[in-house]
């Protein structure tokens, strides 16, 4: 059985193989009588709270960002199942951690810079309401007057 290996994230992270765990297990769907017999489906547990190649911003970003794959303690759970292959599933897990802590490394976006509408929009919006108060108003009850 292959070993697990380092994940690069980003040129600053990396993952060591001893943060994380792989498990195997079987999977749901197509296979066949394989899938009653291989475990082809991964299960990769990250501690999240616990890893020394994560700032405390990344830390807690990538824990909220996981939602519901990250326990309480603080360990991301990531299923892959989408291959029949046990070696796919693998290299599947990994990329969908290194892309999770990948998001959790972005710098947050800079705070919106609040503007008003220009004055001729404004007026431009008011004149537009006044005719169509006015087409409105035209279609009041006509009278018997001929």
């Amino acid at each position: 059985m292959p070993e697990a290996k380092d994940i690069v994230v980003t040129p600053s992270i990396t993952l060591l193989a001893s943060d994380y765990i792989e498990q195997f297990v079987r999977a749901a769907g197509p296979g066949g009588q394989n899938v009653n017999k291989v475990s082809s489906a991964v299960q990769l547990r990250f501690d999240a709270a616990n890893a020394p190649a994560l700032s405390d911003r990344v830390r807690q970003r990538a824990i909220k960002l996981a939602g519901r794959r990250a326990t309480r303690d603080g360990i991301i759970i990531i299923e892959a199942s989408r291959h029949r292959s046990q070696e796919l599933n693998r290299a599947d897990a990994r990329q969908r951690l290194a892309d999770l802590i990948r998001k959790a490394a972005e710098p947050p976006p800079p705070p919106r810079k609040k503007t008003r509408p220009r004055r001729s929009a404004v007026e431009k919006r008011l004149k537009a309401k006044a005719n169509r108060g006015t087409v409105k108003k035209l279609r009041g009850k006509i009278t018997g007057d001929n």
